[in-house]
């Protein structure tokens, strides 16, 4: 089943508790860990701390910044040697920094192994799997214990509205419900009505369905799929205009509508070009770094966002560079 719920930390933070709800018997949450990409949502270290969780283990990643499944395997390991007990993984379908994709498939072989709860975060890039074009990459999400995205960040719904999916709803009920007189009724004993304040931390419930509804109901499925390839068709644009200027360098793929590039003359070269298209007025792009490499992020997702803005983004990068 599944739940709107606030923001995709929220919903992470939700299947963390879960998780070690599951495995209270087991352990100390002390001596819990989950696992992560050292490229992932600093909210699951959050949730981790939230929760009482011990251990937040960051997972080195390969060339491409997607988890690296021996890695992981060896961590566990690790992990187990030493008393402790794994009881999730988190994987992440387009991160933050450069929208990598962690192997969805793989990982699960292994949470299924040690008896994990497995989790994807696919915030941002969830909107895509509307596309079929783009369901490949993250292959074998049918078979993960929970699923978030938000439709906030890139299907045109206005903040907050997040979705988390479940494979089976009664670990989550069974971790979050808590029934004292004054909230017992004949509908919810009946099973006459799902209660969704057992799905979630807070009692009470926004409204967040009608926006999300709207955006549905006036677009349908392939005004949003039209919506989301225009994206990408512009950010494939931008990156080969990247790609052909010896200036500049891609340092990741782009799955998705994130283009993420450095100059080639390096992270100071890099960091001024971002202050100077900031400093522009005309367009906002976000600096960041991977180790000590400073790159430019460049997110094609605006509603109304159109060629003409991706085209005078570049001619400032062309002149400013």
């Amino acid at each position: 089943g599944g739940v709107i719920q606030m923001s995709a930390s929220d919903a992470t933070h939700a299947a963390l508790v879960v998780a070690r709800h599951r495995r209270r018997d087991d352990a100390s949450a002390e001596d819990m860990v989950v696992y992560v990409s050292d490229q992932a949502h600093s909210s699951i270290e959050k949730g981790c701390t939230v929760a009482g969780i011990g251990h937040c283990r960051k997972v080195a990643t390969d060339s491409e910044f997607a988890l690296d499944v021996s890695r992981l395997e060896s961590q566990i390991v690790e992990d187990l040697d030493a008393g402790l007990l794994p009881i999730a993984v988190v994987s992440a379908v387009g991160t933050t920094a450069t929208t990598a994709v962690d192997p969805v498939r793989k990982i699960d072989a292994i949470a299924k192994r040690h008896a994990m709860w497995h989790h994807v975060d696919a915030a941002y890039a969830g909107t895509a799997m509307v596309c079929p074009e783009f369901r490949s990459l993250q292959d074998g999400v049918e078979l993960v214990d929970s699923y978030t995205f938000n439709p906030h960040k890139w299907m045109m719904v206005n903040f907050d509205c997040n979705v988390l999916w479940v494979a089976d709803r009664t670990p989550l009920i069974d971790t979050m419900s808590i029934l004292p007189p004054y909230l017992r009724n004949e509908a919810s004993e009946s099973g006459a009505v799902i209660d969704y304040r057992d799905w979630h931390v807070p009692l009470g419930r926004r409204f967040r369905a009608l926006k999300l509804w709207w955006v549905i109901r006036s677009y349908g499925v392939e005004g949003i799929r039209s919506f989301v390839r225009s994206h990408v068709q512009l950010a494939d644009d931008f990156a080969s205009r990247i790609e052909a200027d010896d200036r500049f360098e891609l340092i990741a793929p782009h799955p998705f509508a994130l283009v993420s590039f450095v100059h080639t003359d390096g992270s100071d070269a890099t960091r001024e070009l971002a202050a100077a298209l900031n400093d522009s007025g005309d367009v906002a792009v976000t600096p960041s770094v991977i180790g000590d490499r400073w790159f430019i992020r460049v997110s094609i997702g605006q509603t109304y966002t159109e060629r003409s803005h991706v085209d005078h983004l570049w001619e400032l990068i062309d002149r400013l560079a």
